[in-house]
């Protein structure tokens, strides 16, 4: 049986292309303002949220020169350090264009004139158009709850904004891979459902996951945990940075407590790695995804192709438990 999550899942490649063709001209008047400001604020909720971390801790892993803070929706709106006409750029990033906590944030933000970006799906949206610069993702309707090609979209808008903008020495290869990647994402849609297929089957009967990554991976443990796990799969999860595992995490690491660790041979996978083994020793079902048994790209694109594998882990996990991966059972009935 065929959710409408595989239909969406199977669209990200050309919403991406259409996303860039399309914006790509805004991404770049974006790119040019933060060159000339203080700070960055990027402010998300849910799937939009990860996206910002991601990149946040991309920009921070390749040293360069953007201050960068992230806000979930009510903490920017309730932040008391804002100061009317500062020097700093606001990126709303929302799948709806209409969540309550971003959109509030949005609106203080324009009081304050702090210059005001959007990116959202939906051209017809609130935030798009309240914002001072709307990016609009060309991801068509999406229904399927844990976000796929608008995540994937929205992501590649953040990564380009901010990459051009700074003084990453690598930047210009980095970006040439995010231009061509659409062709990878299509590989990767043919070639890693089968093995997730039958690790869903295998792991369909576990109630709690543990999900860990350092860098731009822990904004997809975010993601994974929050909104395809517990939202799509409807399976308890836990995000975690893989150095926080022996705070905490270490204590109910027991015999076959499922823990899925993103891996990338980033220099600060050295606490993933030992996480791993510890876990190893424990004999805790280990899942482990790594980047380069998928691809051999710039290693902060590494949530672009790690999120496809585990996208199909998810579909088939709330597959086999009898579950509509798209479906929702609370969200949209509680108001703030």
């Amino acid at each position: 049986m065929k959710y409408k999550m595989y239909d969406e899942m199977m669209e990200q490649p050309d919403s991406l292309r259409k996303t860039f063709e399309s914006e790509k001209s805004k991404m770049d008047e974006v790119s040019s303002l933060i060159s000339d400001v203080d700070k960055v604020y990027l402010i998300g909720c849910g799937s939009s949220i990860s996206t910002c971390y991601s990149v946040r801790d991309a920009i921070r892993m390749s040293s360069t020169n953007i201050d960068i803070e992230v806000y979930t929706g009510y903490e920017f709106y309730y932040n008391k350090k804002l100061v009317e006409n500062e020097n700093s750029i606001a990126i709303f990033t929302s799948q709806s264009g209409e969540t309550a906590d971003t959109l509030a944030s949005l609106r203080r933000a324009n009081e304050f004139n702090i210059h005001t970006v959007s990116i959202s799906n939906e051209p017809d949206s609130s935030m798009i158009k309240e914002a001072k610069t709307p990016i609009v993702t060309r991801c068509e309707t999406e229904t399927a709850i844990l976000g796929t090609k608008t995540y994937i979209t929205q992501l590649a808008s953040l990564y380009q904004i901010l990459f051009a903008a700074s003084d990453y020495e690598a930047k210009d290869e980095l970006l040439a891979q995010l231009a061509e990647m659409p062709d990878l994402l299509e590989e990767l849609l043919k070639t890693t459902e089968y093995d997730n297929r039958l690790l869903a089957q295998d792991f369909k009967n576990e109630d709690i996951f543990y999900c860990l990554g350092s860098g731009p991976n822990f904004g997809l443990a975010y993601k994974l945990a929050m909104t395809m796990l517990m939202e799509g799969a409807i399976k308890h999860a836990c995000p975690e940075y893989s150095a926080e595992f022996r705070h905490g995490l270490i204590e109910r690491a027991e015999k076959d407590v499922p823990i899925i660790f993103l891996r990338s041979d980033f220099e600060s996978d050295e606490i993933t790695d030992k996480a791993i083994d510890f876990s190893e020793n424990l004999k805790l079902k280990s899942i482990i995804y790594e980047l380069k048994d998928y691809a051999d790209v710039d290693k902060l694109l590494s949530p672009f192709v790690l999120v496809i594998p585990l996208e199909w882990f998810v579909y088939y996990l709330a597959h086999y438990n009898g579950e509509d991966p798209g479906a929702t059972r609370h969200i949209g009935k509680v108001r703030y």
